[in-house]
């Protein structure tokens, strides 16, 4: 008499798009669930009844819609960010270890985004919030720049090799030297230390509606341009000379994802600091459940980097309440056992899924 079927069994047994269906549709259900918990949670508990009336506009509560509703929000668009981001680049160069970090192309922003406040002197009343109430757009262009100088600099160390590999090392060593010059700026001022310290390990306390504005406006652009991709994406999955047959241009190709995405990540790091693994898991786990179709992985991508961080973000207000952690230290602690784990199984020959 055949066993019954595992949980397992029975999610691959049915058709892809039944699993893409369901999978779209709990994300959805859960990043609801992750508004409601988000914003009552904290250092002052908010039911869960008077959360939603606030959010319905039925009573009046401003420390949800003022302080913590455009946090949570702000964290969802930055993991959603995160998440497209890195899906791009693991379907750019076909490494399933990429992510938004590669090529340095977060030390880059984060290295412009220090250098900007350095400059404008903003790094001492950082502390305030001041920078954020003033200086936002200055910000996003110099983390922009600093991210692009990263990508340039990558190229250059690469000597133009279309290798994944070679780049990949490249940006290794790029991101480390930029990383060591941000923490040279930031040393300077040692009245703020702890407080911008505690911000490149990533942390959305700044987070406010003009942010919130900003990341939107980031994503509106790029998603839509990256979902069009999807298709040459694919092709690019089957290999490079299988693209070159369909008549892909492979260097334009190349380079307008990596602007999209260089894009992304700058957003990101402006308004959140450094943020790892989000776009490293987030793509790896959709890809199990809808496929490796980037028409369906990457906003998946988007939409499960927008839980991860959210959740993230509520665990670091929660935990230690009524202080917080950095959320880069929550997304590290998750985030790095999972990539140790998918490293050991490259070793052993095996594959992920």
């Amino acid at each position: 008499m055949q066993g019954r079927l595992s949980p397992t069994q029975r999610w691959t047994g049915l058709p892809f798009a039944a699993r893409r269906t369901l999978t779209f549709t709990a994300l959805a259900l859960l990043l609801g669930a992750a508004l409601v918990l988000g914003v009552g949670q904290g250092a002052v508990y908010v039911p869960p009844l008077e959360v939603l009336q606030a959010l319905l506009g039925q009573r009046e509560n401003p420390i949800v819609t003022e302080l913590r509703l455009p946090r949570v929000l702000g964290a969802m668009l930055v993991g959603a960010a995160l998440g497209l981001a890195g899906a791009a680049y693991q379907g750019l160069f076909r490494n399933p270890l990429a992510d938004p970090y590669l090529m340095g192309v977060a030390a880059g922003a984060s290295f412009g985004f220090t250098l900007t406040l350095s400059l404008s002197g903003a790094l001492a009343g950082f502390g305030a919030g001041l920078f954020f109430s003033s200086l936002p757009t200055t910000a996003a262009l110099g983390a922009f720049l600093g991210a692009l100088l990263a990508v340039f600099l990558t190229l250059i160390l690469a000597g133009g090799s279309r290798s994944g590999q070679h780049l990949i090392l490249a940006g290794v060593v790029v991101g480390s030297v930029l990383t060591g010059f941000s923490t040279l700026l930031l040393l300077l001022d040692t009245d703020r230390i702890r407080e911008v310290f505690s911000y490149t390990l990533g942390s959305l306390a700044f987070m406010g509606w003009r942010g919130v504005g900003l990341l939107s406006a980031g994503l509106a652009f790029a998603m839509p341009l990256l979902w069009g991709l999807a298709r040459a994406l694919n092709a690019l999955a089957l290999g490079e000379e299988t693209a070159r047959s369909l008549g892909l241009p492979l260097s334009a190709l190349r380079l307008v994802l990596i602007g999209l995405s260089t894009l992304l990540t700058s957003l990101s790091v402006v308004h959140a600091g450094i943020i790892g693994f989000v776009g490293f898991v987030a793509p790896h786990a959709l890809r199990q459940l809808v496929g490796g179709d980037y028409r369906y992985l990457l906003p998946a991508s988007a939409l499960g980097g927008a839980l991860l961080l959210a959740l993230a973000d509520w665990a670091a207000r929660v935990v230690v309440r009524p202080a917080e952690l950095p959320v880069g230290v929550i997304t590290t602690l998750l985030g790095g056992p999972f990539f140790l784990y998918l490293l050991w199984r490259a070793r052993r020959g095996l594959q992920w899924g």
